[in-house]
């Protein structure tokens, strides 16, 4: 053998070790920690780190992680007495068998009609705060409505109230580096979410704290999709403000969100956990349920959720969301809905702010529309995001239609069950799909349907 075969045969051999340890990695981490994927997802991996291990295997241990919480360590919780005259008694029991809190009292819910009102709202809860603020957000912009909300936190804790600050790392690098100087000043406790460089398989850059939300005295709650940036509330420069959903409500239900922020709090600051314990006692109604998802629970609860309403779904389906990439589960629930008749409507912008998922979406909604479900487009930036099932639930929150909201990111949304809430947040749908225009599918090119195909593929996990 010569010298130059040799050598290429030794590089052959070495590859193949790389190639062998970098599966190993993959399949150890993923019995060792549980982490359950959809067989695409999987497939991908296992591809990406055979045929491309040096790149691969390094992606792998910086974006790989999924869950941090093991399937056989959720608690289960008892769900309230089956009811046989409530309709959506099946999610109230399925989010328990989740390990997600009983069904709770609120009082005085508002929804946001737009950006003004949000801020207002926004403000008069913070005013309200006598003790405590609690304030969790992705984005805190470096603008005016950052800054004013700045402000309000700082003269909140000379005042004595005490003030805490939870930001997503990435987040905060979207919201170009807001300074938090002046906060730490007045005394106001912070935490950064996810810290670019971490441990691997103890944090993960690719996971990411989408929660948004602000909790005064443990009584009040404001959240939904709105990050504390200008163009979610009065616009950026000559940029209209995007349209968006957010909500603020009163009572018991806001002690569940105020122990879901002191868990992550905990998670940030690598304090230890304590145990939470949850009154079994039926409430007096309206009841609404706290509903979390991420890698802090040990099933995808938002996405579990939404497919077996799909399935339970008697007459309408309508959601609104900015970016529609809803994975192959819930695609073929949406779909199969729609063809036994159950009336599916998706409100979308036409354009976002990512280009890429706008792209990508159109093999979903064509296929949803071939089956008979309503595709519609806003002319402007849309980004709330709500589902309503029949005139029984409502969920409206932070989670997005696509896979990173509901695989990936840690998320926040509120199941609510009174007719009254159900109806108003239909309204808030219906209001913006009368000013949408109903989409058309086209049939792809080659190239277009191999574009969105290797996009589909190459953004897995990203």
């Amino acid at each position: 053998m010569t010298p130059t075969a040799l050598h290429w045969e030794q590089l052959l051999s070495i590859h193949g070790l790389i190639v062998v340890f970098g599966l190993l990695v993959y399949v150890l981490t993923n019995h060792t920690l549980q982490q359950r994927r959809a067989p695409a997802a999987a497939i991908s991996w296992v591809l990406t780190i055979a045929l491309v291990p040096y790149i691969g295997l390094p992606l792998y241990l910086l974006f790989g992680t999924r869950k941090f919480v093991r399937l056989g360590s959720r608690r289960l919780r008892s769900p309230l007495p089956s009811d046989p005259r409530s309709e959506d008694d099946w999610s109230r029991q399925l989010a328990a068998s989740m390990g997600q809190p009983p069904v709770a009292t609120y009082r005085n819910l508002r929804i946001h009609d737009d950006g003004r009102m949000a801020l207002e709202c926004l403000w008069e809860v913070i005013d309200s705060a006598e003790r405590e603020l609690l304030v969790c957000t992705f984005i805190l912009g470096r603008d005016r409505i950052g800054d004013a909300l700045i402000k309000r936190l700082v003269d909140k804790a000379r005042a004595g109230v005490e003030v805490v600050l939870l930001i997503d790392a990435v987040g905060r690098l979207m919201g170009r580096g807001t300074r938090l100087h002046r906060l730490k000043a007045a005394g106001v406790r912070i935490a950064i979410f996810g810290p670019i460089v971490h441990v691997p398989f103890r944090s993960s850059v690719n996971l990411r704290n989408h929660r948004k939300f602000l909790i005064a005295d443990g009584m009040r709650l404001w959240c939904g999709g709105r990050n504390f940036a200008a163009e979610y509330f009065d616009g950026l420069g000559r940029h209209a403000p995007w349209r968006d959903l957010t909500f603020d409500l009163e009572g018991p239900l806001v002690a569940q969100a105020r122990e879901l922020f002191q868990r992550d709090w905990k998670f940030a600051t690598r304090s230890p956990r304590t145990e939470i314990r949850h009154s079994t006692e039926a409430p007096d109604p309206p009841f609404a349920q706290l509903i979390a998802s991420g890698p802090d629970q040990a099933d995808d609860t938002v996405h579990n959720l939404l497919v077996t309403a799909c399935f339970k779904a008697r007459s309408r389906i309508v959601a609104v969301t900015p970016y529609f990439l809803p994975g192959d589960a819930l695609l073929m629930a949406l779909s199969l809905a729609a063809r036994r008749g159950t009336e599916v409507d998706v409100v979308l912008p036409r354009r976002s702010n990512h280009h890429m998922a706008d792209f990508a979406r159109h093999r979903a909604l064509r296929e949803l529309a071939a089956a008979g479900g309503r595709i519609w487009l806003t002319p402007y930036m849309l980004h709330a995001k709500a589902v309503v099932i029949d005139d029984v639930l409502a969920m409206a929150g932070s989670a997005n239609l696509d896979a990173r909201s509901l695989f990936l990111n840690y998320e926040f949304m509120v199941m609510f069950h009174a007719a009254a809430a159900v109806g108003a947040f239909a309204d808030f749908i219906e209001k913006h799909r009368a000013l949408a225009a109903r989409y058309e599918p086209r049939a792809p090119s080659l190239m277009r349907d191999l574009a969105e195909g290797l996009l589909l593929w190459l953004a897995f996990q990203l």
